[in-house]
């Protein structure tokens, strides 16, 4: 598990229900680009180990994806 996702619920509740301060704003748009690009990461490092196999059994993985193993 993502380790800042519960200080961005967290904030996230505390918008909904009293607001937050300039400095909580900030906080929150730097934990949700950290979320994003951990998330990100997470996807192509799913991407980059996979191989694709066609209905015949052939390795049809592209190119791109063997180069960036």
């Amino acid at each position: 598990m993502i380790q800042i996702l519960p200080r961005i619920n967290e904030l996230a509740q505390k918008e909904r229900s009293s607001g937050l301060s300039y400095a909580e704003i900030r906080e929150q748009q730097v934990l949700r680009r950290e979320y994003l690009q951990e998330i990100r990461g997470q996807v192509e490092t799913t991407v980059t180990n996979m191989t694709v196999i066609d209905p015949l059994g052939a390795d049809v993985t592209p190119n791109k994806v063997k180069d960036s193993r």
